[in-house]
């Protein structure tokens, strides 16, 4: 199933929820879960079971036909901003992978936001690009490296993304993020 990504999601009585987040990555990367058939009582039961997990799903490129594997993972409710989302990777074109933050609120879709990124101690900072009409930040290919190695042994990442006097930060916890990556790689390899 190929998935349109969902621009932004308005509703105050949504984002007053602690599981947000992943509400917001199934509506920007997963598929379309909301419907008159699945209500959100239902949501409440599939958001304990998926917070735990990177979830492997199709999303939709910048082109009109374009297609990405990707896996996704929610952010840690307890430790993070309502404003973010989570972790996304996705296959790129020529075999690459690509590294996104998910937010809820999105950032003008023409900004550049400084995005730091903290791992057991280590930060580093990039300057992010725009996606999803502001609501997903784009990471350089030095992020994707990280994906591909120390995350994988650390057991969260820490995100701060600035953009002029706005700052959303967010926790997202990294296990499975070795299996999960393998599985990506492969797929994007086909």
């Amino acid at each position: 199933m190929v998935l349109k990504p969902f621009a932004v999601i308005r509703s105050q009585a949504i984002r007053s929820y602690s599981f947000a987040p992943l509400l917001a990555l199934l509506y920007l990367f997963g598929p379309n879960a909301r419907s008159a058939a699945n209500p959100l009582d239902h949501e409440v039961s599939r958001v304990a079971a998926a917070s735990e997990a990177w979830r492997f799903t199709r999303i939709e490129g910048r082109k009109d036909g374009e297609t990405f594997n990707s896996v996704m993972k929610v952010a840690d409710t307890t430790k993070s901003d309502l404003d973010f989302a989570g972790l996304v990777l996705r296959c790129a074109p020529k075999g690459k992978i690509e590294v996104m933050i998910a937010l809820i609120r999105p950032l003008p879709p023409r900004s550049h936001p400084q995005v730091t990124l903290t791992d057991s101690g280590t930060s580093q900072t990039f300057e992010g690009t725009m996606l999803a009409a502001g609501a997903a930040v784009l990471l350089p290919d030095e992020a994707a490296a990280l994906a591909g190695g120390r995350w994988q042994s650390v057991p969260s990442l820490a995100v701060s993304v600035k953009e002029d006097q706005d700052e959303i930060k967010g926790v997202v916890a990294l296990k499975g993020l070795r299996e999960a990556f393998y599985r990506l790689f492969m797929s994007c390899a086909q």
